[in-house]
This record gives structure tokens, sequence and C-alpha cells, in this order.
């Protein structure tokens, strides 16, 4: 796999769109594979016993998902400098994830993404990633 290099990358690219369906299964393993065992996010009837009409996404599995949808993009040699994302809904079992992002600014070689995931409610997260990217002839920490 590729990596990206600064000389590909423009201030107002286009990221492709990445959709995710979330599957029950999807929401309760990721949950699991981040300890989080709050009920919110593995036990249907505990999240409905809370007022929530189902399982959804947990931070963590948000978060990985936006700096996975940023690097698949980049390839493996973009180095992740920054995450800030804001939560908004839910994002329930049996909906669809689906993330889009464009590229805002330059400084040198880092750049910085808006990326936006929604699901059917509305905005499920929203924020910025920044990373930097090897230059032309730069070796990078993906190989070429």
């Amino acid at each position: 796999m590729r990596t990206l290099t600064g000389d590909q990358v423009e201030v107002g690219s286009v990221l492709p769109e990445l959709s995710i369906d979330l599957t029950p299964t999807v929401v309760v393993s990721t949950a699991l594979a981040t300890m989080d065992f709050t009920p919110l996010h593995h036990d249907v009837q505990g999240a409905r016993a809370q007022g929530s009409k189902d399982v959804f996404l947990n931070i963590l599995t948000t978060m990985g998902l936006v700096e996975r949808y940023v690097t698949d993009w980049t390839g493996p040699g973009a180095i992740i400098n920054r995450i800030n994302v804001r939560l908004g809904v839910p994002a329930y079992a049996g909906d669809r994830l689906s993330f889009g992002g464009t590229i805002v600014s330059r400084a040198g070689a880092e750049f910085t993404a808006e990326v936006r995931g929604k699901v059917s409610l509305g905005d499920h997260a929203t924020g910025t990633v920044t990373f930097t990217l090897p230059e032309l002839g730069e070796p990078s920490a993906g190989g070429a």
C-alpha cells in the first residue's frame, strides 16, 4: 500500500466516502474490544432500560473509525498528529455510518482534514484530523 506524499494533496482535496454498516455484531464487538462494558454498548435490554432505543457505538470506536477513515486515504506512512472530534447523535446498531471529508489547511507537510460521520439521525461525529505526510522522495513509515 502506498502513502500519499505532500505534493499529491492540496487544500480542497475531497476524501472518498467510507460507509460502514453498523450491524449489532460490529457495535457489540467493538465495545468489547475496547473493554467498554457499559450496557449501552452491548446489551440491548440494558440500553433500552436506560432510555436508549438500541445499543450504539462507544467513543473509542468512533475515534478509531475517524482515524481509519483518514489513514485509509493517506496510506500507512501518514502520521496522525491530532484528532479533535465532537460527538453528535448516537450511531445505533442497524444504521449506516458514512464518512466524508475535505482537506482544509496545510502548513508545511502538515495537513488538516475536516471530517464528518453521518447516520440516519444526523451528524454522529464532526471534527478535524491533523496529519503529516512524507514529502516526495522521503521514505515513509509504511513503505512505498
